[in-house]
This record gives C-alpha cells, sequence and structure tokens, in this order.
C-alpha cells in the first residue's frame, strides 16, 4: 500500500492517469465523471481558477481534505508533470511503460525529511534579443545584465515574463518573517523548483497553505483580476506561488530534491 496520498490536478480527462493509483483533482470547466475529485463544491475558490489554476484544488484540500489525511505523506502533481522514482531519471518514459516509472511510495530512507520538492530550473543565458524585447526595462535601469549571466535572476525572469514589478509589489505584501528573504532570494537566485509540485508531510503542507493563500489574498487587492490577460498575467498567482514555494519549502523545511516527468499528452 502506498504511504504517499498523491492528487494530480488536471482540467482535462486523461485515460492513462486513471488507471493508477492517483487521486485525480478536476479544475476547469470539462464534465468529469466520477473517477475525479471536484474543486467546485464545500469550501472552494473555484470561481478563481482561470487565475489560480491548479492552486484552486490545493485550496480545497487545504480547506476540506488536509484536517483527515491519514497517510504518512501528501503530494501534488499536474497534468503534464508527473513524480517519478529517482532511478528512473533520464529513462525512456512513455504511456506503455509510464506505471513503471511513477513514484507511488517513498522508501524509509525518506523519513528524515520533511519534504519533496522538484529539482530546479537554471535562469542562465537568456538570449540576447529576448532581454531587448522583454527585458528593456530592467536594462535601462541596469545595462550590465545584457553582458553578465549571474545577474539573470528569478525577479528579472518574472518581469520579463510576468509582468515589470509584479514580484516585487507582492514581496511587499508578504509577512514580515519573509519579507526582506525572499525579497533578496528573487533577486539573486538564478533558478528555482518549479512547477508548485510539492511532496510533504501533512502538518508541513498546512503550514505552507497557510502562509500562502493568505498572502495571496493580499495580492488580489493589489493587482485584481480584471486585467491579468495573456500567457503573462492570466495565471499571476499561480506563478506567485511558484516562485514562493521554491523559498519556503527551503527555509522551513528538511528538503530532498526529485526528478519529475515533463509528457506531451
Amino acid at each position: 500500500m502506498s504511504n504517499i496520498d498523491m492528487y494530480c490536478v488536471t482540467n482535462k480527462k486523461i485515460s492513462f492517469l486513471e488507471e493508477t493509483p492517483y487521486y485525480l483533482g478536476a479544475v476547469g470547466k470539462e464534465n468529469f465523471s466520477d473517477r475525479y475529485i471536484s474543486s467546485n463544491t464545500l469550501d472552494n475558490i473555484f470561481y478563481k481558477e482561470k487565475n489560480y489554476s491548479e492552486l484552486t484544488f490545493h485550496y480545497w484540500i487545504w480547506k476540506n481534505k488536509l484536517n483527515v489525511c491519514k497517510n504518512q505523506w501528501i503530494g501534488f502533481c499536474q497534468k503534464r508533470r508527473f513524480w517519478i522514482k529517482p532511478n528512473s531519471k533520464g529513462a525512456n518514459v512513455n504511456k506503455k511503460n509510464f506505471k513503471e516509472h511513477l513514484l507511488t511510495e517513498l522508501n524509509e530512507e525518506y523519513n528524515n525529511f520533511e519534504t519533496i520538492i522538484c529539482e530546479p530550473i537554471s535562469l542562465f543565458g537568456v538570449k540576447k534579443m529576448k532581454l531587448i524585447k522583454r527585458g528593456w526595462r530592467n536594462l535601462i535601469k541596469n545595462p550590465s545584465i545584457f553582458f553578465d549571466v549571474s545577474k539573470h535572476t528569478i525577479s528579472l525572469h518574472f518581469d520579463m515574463h510576468h509582468g515589470y514589478k509584479n514580484l516585487e509589489i507582492a514581496c511587499d505584501l508578504l509577512n514580515l518573517e519573509d519579507r526582506n528573504q525572499f525579497k533578496e532570494y528573487v533577486n539573486n537566485k538564478n533558478y528555482f523548483n518549479p512547477h508548485i509540485m510539492f511532496i510533504s508531510k501533512p502538518h508541513i503542507a498546512k503550514k505552507w497553505f497557510d502562509t500562502l493563500f493568505p498572502w495571496l489574498e493580499k495580492c488580489e487587492k493589489k493587482f485584481g483580476f480584471n486585467k491579468l490577460e495573456g500567457y503573462d498575467t492570466t495565471r499571476l498567482y499561480a506563478y506567485l506561488a511558484e516562485r514562493y514555494l521554491s523559498f519556503w519549502f527551503k527555509k522551513y523545511t528538511k528538503y530532498k530534491e526529485f526528478p519529475y516527468l515533463t509528457m506531451n499528452i
């Protein structure tokens, strides 16, 4: 029996995932079968799904399920990205052999850890034409960014892709315990742990959600919803959570980075 309650969040039905032991969390407008857990019942923020994406389901778990989770671990992945076993890294994984590589249980050797997060992605080496096109305001402020790849930070990447200064504004709305450290983190780090995916002890997940969602509510009062559009900002609250997760789990938990698989479906 698995020691992880694993939830895969999706906005579409995925037949090959229906054969796994994963719980499937439904977001979006598609009509889902009973194999999927709806996030529009009980205490929910389903009406925010367009801007919160998979966080819509995370919120539902936080409010309605987390307090009755009895397993050793609880985890989250998403429709195109899945946790795989450590020794499956680099393997040729496809829909036919998928279940052989899917992470469904954590061995006792991981009991000394509190959380599992995705292996990081690097932000080094932004193409110069993209810097000129999307990062021109950053270049005016600091021209050395054009030549010094060490300055290709989380903050620069966010400015270029999710609204100039939006991350800086959001940082100022964080709790006092994290505000300055998170600012330092995004202004100096050249990588982060992506995709709002994690596996943790249930009490850790609760602490994370207890911190995350009140912050995002403060961000809503600043950014709203009506002006969020296109790839850059429609999912702004999910992008903010993604960067904060990378910082928060490293600050507050004993963590382990794990491989994950991106699969076209």
